[in-house]
């Protein structure tokens, strides 16, 4: 529906004698060498000195979310929105921190929480499984756990909340606040949460950057020689040969927007390590 304005309160001019008083008390007070107080701003709604939280979700991989009124706080479910299975799927840290683990089973199930100082917190609900030790230090982008249906839950998903103080804050990633809408499908997310060392060099001349993992996808562009990459995530796809080796392991790259087999990337490993599955 259409946004309606405010009324605003006519404000009655001052007269001559309130005049008169506020330039004599602006005037006593140049004399005293003081100046007037600037009228208080109202706080913003977000507390200052938040971490750069980034996607709960792996690198490289795109989810649509949610909110509805029965949700603790300002929680905003996730479910995978890129053809991936939700289930199974890694969780990772927003920011770094330190983690603890936890069950509910009527409610959150097995659940992580992040404490990132300063009185931020994060919270992931419904995991599986946990993938880190209870009170242990983690990076941002490391997996803490994986994606499942533990606890008061319908189905996999990942329920993500940002806490300040204890209080439920409106999720930002990257700064950026987030809508809130009623279903899924509405919104979509891809992470850049890479974390970890995700920079490679290419090797040879002429590679071809295609659309998708295959040899028959579009070319998006052509790496000329050497070259620095960003490796947001890779996933298996055609086999590849050349000089002597065989891959079936694809690399997406930020940049380029586009895959590359992994034969190409300058590393002995066919899967690259620390680099997640898209």
């Amino acid at each position: 529906m259409p946004h309606r304005p405010t009324p605003v309160p006519a404000v009655r001019p001052a007269g001559p004698a309130r005049r008169a008083a506020a330039v004599l008390a602006a005037a006593l007070l140049a004399l005293l060498g003081l100046t007037a107080a600037a009228p208080a701003q109202a706080d913003d709604v977000r507390p200052a000195l938040a971490p750069n939280f980034k996607a709960p979700f792996p690198c490289g991989q795109q989810w649509t979310y949610s909110h509805h009124s029965a949700e603790v706080r300002r929680a905003l479910d996730f479910i995978r929105s890129d053809g991936g299975a939700t289930g199974g799927t890694p969780q990772v840290a927003s920011a770094a921190g330190t983690a603890t683990r936890h069950y509910q089973a009527g409610g959150a199930g097995n659940y992580i929480v992040i404490d990132h100082g300063g009185g931020w917190k994060t919270y992931y609900f419904h995991l599986a499984s946990f993938s880190v030790a209870n009170g242990q230090s983690v990076a941002q982008g490391q997996q803490i756990g994986v994606t499942g249906s533990t606890g008061n839950s319908s189905g996999a998903h990942i329920h993500y909340e940002q806490l300040y103080n204890g209080v439920g804050q409106n999720i930002r990633i990257n700064g950026t606040a987030l809508p809130y809408p009623g279903s899924y499908g509405q919104y979509h997310l891809r992470s850049d949460n890479c974390g970890g060392d995700t920079n490679f060099t290419t090797w040879g001349s002429g590679v071809r950057v295609r659309a998708d993992a295959r040899l028959d996808a579009a070319v998006v562009t052509t790496l000329p020689g050497p070259t620095p990459v960003y490796v947001e995530c890779q996933k298996q796809g055609d086999v590849v040969n050349a000089e002597g080796y065989t891959n079936a392991w694809w690399s997406r790259l930020r940049d380029q927007r586009g895959f590359i087999s992994n034969i190409y990337i300058d590393h002995p490993d066919a899967k690259l390590p620390g680099v997640p599955v898209c």
